[in-house]
């Protein structure tokens, strides 16, 4: 399909920022994730001594089945939707081709009737999404958040002694470093990666309503839970030992939830530097050919950021109606589910889509100092927070009020804190050191609390 007839900006506009995605989230991606599940569930029976119509597979039955996945391709996968066509059920389908290709090899074909073994298709398919999160976050999510950790540290570290003007409800407020701002976001944002890093995976393979019904009356002397948990276990998810027909997605909306407050940290990153950017702070590097505006020609517009923030906004709408959606079922099972996991990957696009203009943003910004001095040096009265709290140290009356009086609403200069500072009542040494306080010098410890990134 060309890209331009695309009904979503994720195969249209913007695919070349979701093609990682595309074997892993498509529904080519979904198949085979219940492939590998059907297959894995097959060769862990065949290990079973008790399950001895089964038989321990020879070195070219399991060669033949390692293949089968191995090789698996988007002409498998449309074999499979074209006899979904006629059994209108896809976990069925995937069943009759893995038969299909089974009557190759007399070894499999006599056991072809223990492919899908006293599975419902829900416990193919929690499995298989469970899969497909691991692998998504493995492959695509840990990697580009990654990526936006290290550039944020980078700027951290490099811009750690460069002082700026704070504001507070807008306003011209204490001093603070380009750096320091950036680490605390950097901060936020390393506390996400690590949670989305150790959020459990949960996965079960236990029957038509959780019980092991099926499997117990045809096999009474094997130990299920055991045998499921090691299954559960040996696909690298976490076992989960009680369920209705469905796993019940709690642990999918902690693994949403995660990702939405990392996203809901970058919004606010997007947010802030669009307004770094309106006010001067940060100039952005010239793409030669580019355009701002189709009717003012000096504009150079944030619109990485932009197209950030509403990129991320988008993910975070999906991933909320996930986080509240898949954990409600009906009973012991409902459908609701099933067309909501198979937008997983629309969320996660629009997440990769994000992460790419933020990064092509970063590497366009340049500091403006000219204009983070300027600002420092128009508000001299952000020192009045310093000096009234000296003025408690010396036990001076109203520190604040009399600072308020000087300040509120006013601009102040250098000239006028310093006739202030030499009216109090303070030892001449502090006198002196105050007066040589000035906007740029008063950052705390800004520079030195980014060795904690």
């Amino acid at each position: 399909m060309n890209p331009i007839l695309a009904i979503s900006p994720l195969d249209g506009r913007y695919h070349q920022a979701c093609e990682s995605l595309q074997p892993i989230a498509s529904e080519f991606g979904l198949i085979y994730y219940r492939l590998i599940v059907e297959i894995r569930w097959l060769q862990a029976l065949a290990n079973e001594p008790a399950i001895k119509e089964v038989p321990v597979f020879s070195y070219d039955a399991n060669q033949f089945l390692e293949q089968l996945i191995s090789q698996f391709n988007v002409e498998d996968a449309q074999k499979i939707k074209a006899i979904e066509a006629t059994t209108n059920h896809d976990v069925k389908a995937l069943e009759y081709f893995i038969k299909e290709k089974f009557s190759l090899l007399p070894e499999l074909k006599q056991v072809q009737e223990f492919v899908h073994f006293a599975c419902t298709s829900e416990d193919i398919n929690n499995l298989a999404y469970a899969l497909m999160l691991l692998e998504m976050r493995q492959r695509i999510l840990m990697p580009r958040l990654d990526e936006l950790l290290t550039q944020l540290t980078t700027f951290a570290t490099t811009y750690a002694a460069t002082p700026m003007l704070s504001r507070t409800h807008g306003q011209s407020a204490t001093p603070t470093t380009l750096g320091k701002e950036m680490a605390n976001v950097a901060y936020r944002l390393k506390r996400q990666i690590a949670q989305l890093a150790q959020t459990e995976v949960l996965g079960k393979i236990n029957g038509a309503v959780g019980n092991f019904n099926a499997h117990s009356v045809a096999y009474p002397d094997v130990a299920w839970d055991v045998f499921g948990k090691r299954f559960v276990e040996s696909l690298g998810l976490t076992w989960l030992p009680f369920s209705t027909q469905i796993e019940p997605h709690d642990a999918i909306a902690e693994y949403f939830h995660c990702l939405m407050r990392a996203n809901t940290l970058l919004i606010d990153l997007s947010r802030d530097i669009w307004g770094y950017i309106s006010i001067g702070y940060f100039k952005q590097k010239l793409i030669a050919n580019e355009v701002g505006s189709s009717t003012m020609p000096h504009k150079v517009n944030p619109i990485d950021f932009e197209n950030a923030e509403g990129n991320l906004g988008i993910a975070n709408a999906l991933l909320a109606h996930f986080s509240e959606k898949l954990p409600i079922s009906r009973w012991q099972r409902d459908l609701s589910d099933s067309t909501v996991l198979r937008n997983i990957g629309v969320a996660i696009g629009h997440m990769m889509i994000a992460f790419k203009s933020l990064q092509k943003g970063f590497k366009k910004l340049e500091v403006n100092n000219q204009a983070l001095d300027a600002d420092l040096d128009n508000n001299w009265e952000v020192l009045g927070e310093a000096l009234q709290t000296v003025m408690r140290r010396y036990h001076i009356e109203e520190p604040y009020e009399k600072l308020k009086a000087l300040t509120r609403g006013k601009k102040v200069d250098a000239k006028g804190l310093a006739e202030f500072i030499d009216s109090l009542n303070l030892p001449n040494e502090v006198k002196q050191d105050l007066k040589t306080l000035t906007p740029s010098r008063y950052t705390g410890l800004a520079e030195s609390l980014i060795k904690y990134l």
